[in-house]
């Protein structure tokens, strides 16, 4: 259940919320309204202003290639054999904010992992699932178009890949950046432009595109090397803002290609100084774009590399080699965003925007084996697994768990970690709270912002990753024996509470999990899920997976026909519980744990006798009785928004683009029971409030849901 805002915006006594100042700075008629709905929501003690957000993501880069996360302790280790890299200023970012190392990417590749970010949702419910390159983008909500309704400004700089084949030539595609929220776009908009770093020159994999807005401008980009390019240009993006716009919050996405496979280097070493006189800087000339648009392409080692060594035969008495050049680069393009990200900093400190600015670094899944060069590359030179086994496209925790940093001076103490499980579902709900909206109901995750802020009870967050792809974990020595060559095919992971639960090469859905404590099994040696101890939670997890996810995605999984499980109710009594909350709403929202204006049981979903010229919203839940096991399709008739959750799998989304009087339908295979139930309501249009719930089912012709079907209590 999400946390009201009054829960989670407590935050350090310095500040305060004036709602005359929140409502100064919207400036939007829609968001004045909105603020209505946030009344039961607001705290009387809050941050000083909706902070700017700067979600920072990288491609492939590992839990353990971080030094605040595992390369300090390599350092410290002092083991000629085992090589480290530094990353000093992400060290400084780490103990300027909060450390989140139980942090999950949705699925251990780049495409799924990056549109389960931007839809809040995990992979049991996004539409880009597995190795869907350059599939759209679900035209539905996204960060942007959250936070654009809060009155933010978006922007998103960097590596796209979600854009659907272009409709026209020159191409526009479906799923454009500028089609799904964000006000400004630059950079790659398709998938494998990202594996070559220097788009004009095209190094190893040939020449590319990069486009500002809608216009491909590559041929003015000579020695611009992407990491370099995208910082400079999110730098100018930011000054940019500022000096137009510094009333208004801003929310920016910055998606680097680096460190992934083409380890190719930079032209130089970083500019010297950083934030708004030093570092990089956008010059805006063709041909000069970049102030390290000079020099010699792919040619800059970073100077800790250059002439490193190492016990390459682990033997003490033998001269240590140089490091093979494949891995000076991949520490060089490392190093880069570290220099980039503490660049970007300074930049806020300048602009005396630093203190309330939330920024996120994280990384898109684990660490690859892929290399663009004769040379092999292997992440087990630095272990850039961190203290896990698996990597890029593996369910283990090495393939799964990404370095998470968040950094908010204004209200995330420093200093500290968090071992909560989450995951990327869970920054759609913490940026809403932040920006002073509720989340769509739509959203899988759960507001981290107890955590980030120290302050208030944390919701617990879901954690779900399914994939399938070909091949198997690689055959590292530093691996657990059961892993090594492990087929992978369809993969599926659950975390409950301190247990992970992963099923390799899934046949069917009586496959058993196996079962880790990940707190105190971090390399997933131990397998408990044969145990009796863990039989209950075995069956746990295989309810749970059901439970929570629906087929779609375009992709085929073994338990798709599968029978949802019911539930147990201890003392089931008739009718639903009911919350009415006053509005207006631009979406339905996560009513779950806010307060409401009036509540009650009611027989079945019925909005009858409600005035039609006030907005409200309403959510209905408890158990919905099936009778036998079968195939049931629900229907939905309303004015205005709606959406259905059966247990926690979305079965009707009838919010995003709804029309008034549209009826929305779907199925679902349930086993005879009681399922929960929740099912939520906005009205947002002139029209009488009007909610109709209907199924058919084995034996039952299209009608109405009886009241004798409803009930509530405890499970």
């Amino acid at each position: 259940m999400t946390p009201s805002i009054a829960t989670v915006v407590k935050l350090t006594s310095a500040y305060h919320w004036r709602r005359i100042e929140v409502a100064h700075r919207f400036r939007l008629a829609a968001c004045f309204a909105f603020l209505a709905f946030l009344a039961p929501l607001t705290a009387t003690a809050a941050t000083p202003g909706r902070p700017n957000i700067i979600f920072i993501l990288t491609d492939d880069l590992g839990y353990g290639d971080l030094g605040a996360f595992f390369q300090n302790q390599r350092q410290a280790a002092k083991r000629p054999d085992e090589p480290a890299q530094f990353t000093p200023r992400l060290d400084a970012m780490a103990a300027d904010g909060i450390r989140l190392t139980h942090h999950y990417c949705p699925a251990p590749v780049c495409a799924p992992s990056r549109a389960s970010l931007l839809l809040g949702v995990h992979q049991g419910h996004a539409n880009v699932r597995d190795n869907q390159f350059d599939k759209a983008l679900e035209d539905n909500h996204t960060l942007a178009t959250v936070l654009k309704q809060a009155g933010y400004t978006t922007a998103a700089i960097g590596k796209w890949g979600l854009q659907g084949k272009p409709t026209t030539q020159p191409p526009d595609w479906p799923a454009h950046p500028l089609k799904r929220g964000f006000d400004e776009y630059f950079g790659y908009i398709r998938h494998a432009d990202g594996h070559e770093h220097y788009p004009k020159e095209g190094v190893h994999r040939g020449a590319k595109e990069v486009w500002d807005n809608r216009t491909e401008i590559s041929a003015s980009l000579d020695k611009c090397y992407t990491a370099d390019l995208f910082t400079a240009r999110v730098k100018k993006w930011i000054v940019d803002h500022e000096a137009a716009k510094a009333a208004q919050p801003f929310f920016l996405y910055l998606a680097f290609d680096t460190p992934h496979a083409t380890c190719e280097l930079p032209t130089q070493a970083y500019p010297a100084g950083s934030g708004l006189k030093g570092g990089l800087q956008w010059l805006g000339k063709p041909g000069q774009m970049i102030n390290t648009a000079s020099g010699k392409v792919d040619s800059w080692y970073h100077p800790d590399y250059a002439n490193a060594t190492w016990d390459d035969d682990h033997d003490a008495a033998t001269p240590e080699k140089p490091w093979p050049d494949v891995y000076k680069r991949y520490a060089t393009s490392v190093r880069r965003i570290d220099d980039a990200v503490g660049d970007l900093l300074q930049l806020l400190k300048d602009l005396k925007i630093d203190d309330n600015t939330l920024v996120v670094f994280t990384s898109d899944n684990g660490p690859s084996i892929e290399s663009y060069f004769k040379e092999p590359y292997a992440p087990t030179f630095f272990g850039s697994y961190g203290p896990f086994d698996g990597i890029k496209r593996d369910c283990w925790e090495g393939g799964l768990r990404v370095p998470t940093i968040v950094r908010w001076p204004a209200s995330v103490p420093a200093g500290r970690s968090s071992a909560l499980p989450s995951s990327f579902a869970d920054w759609m709900p913490t940026f809403a709270a932040v920006a002073g909206i509720a989340a769509p109901a739509r959203s899988d995750g759960v507001s981290l912002l107890p955590t980030l802020t120290g302050t208030g009870t944390q919701a617990t967050p879901r954690v779900y990753i399914e994939y399938f792809v070909g091949g198997s974990t690689p055959r590292f020595a530093q691996f657990e024996p059961a892993h090594r060559n492990r087929l992978r095919r369809q993969m599926q992971a659950l975390r409950i509470g301190d247990y992970i639960g992963v099923r390799y090469n899934i046949a069917n859905q009586s496959d058993n999990f196996e079962i880790y404590n990940a707190v105190t099994d971090p390399k997933e040696a131990h397998d408990l899920g044969h145990l009796a101890d863990f039989a209950k939670l075995q069956q746990q997890f295989k309810d749970t997976v059901l439970q929570m996810r629906r087929p779609g995605g375009d992709v085929t999984r073994p338990y798709d026909g599968e029978l949802v499980p019911a539930v147990t109710v201890a003392d089931a009594k008739p009718g639903l519980a009911w919350k009415s909350f006053a509005g207006p709403f631009p979406w339905v929202p996560q009513f779950d744990a806010a307060e409401p204006t009036a509540q009650g049981i009611s027989a079945q979903p019925d909005l009858s006798g409600q005035p039609s010229d006030q907005a409200l919203g309403s959510l209905y839940t408890g158990f919905i009785d099936v009778p036998v096991d079968g195939k049931y399709t629900f229907s939905l008739t309303a004015d205005s928004g709606t959406l259905l959750r059966l247990h926690e799998a979305t079965v009707i989304d009838a919010d995003f683009g709804h029309k008034l009087g549209d009826q929305a339908s779907a199925s679902i295979l349930l086993k005879a029971g009681k399922h929960l139930i929740r099912l939520y309501y906005a009205h947002r249009s002139s029209t009488a409030p009007a909610l109709r719930l209907e199924w058919t089912g084995p034996e039952i012709t299209k009608q109405v849901v009886p009241a004798t079907a409803f009930s509530h209590g405890t499970w």
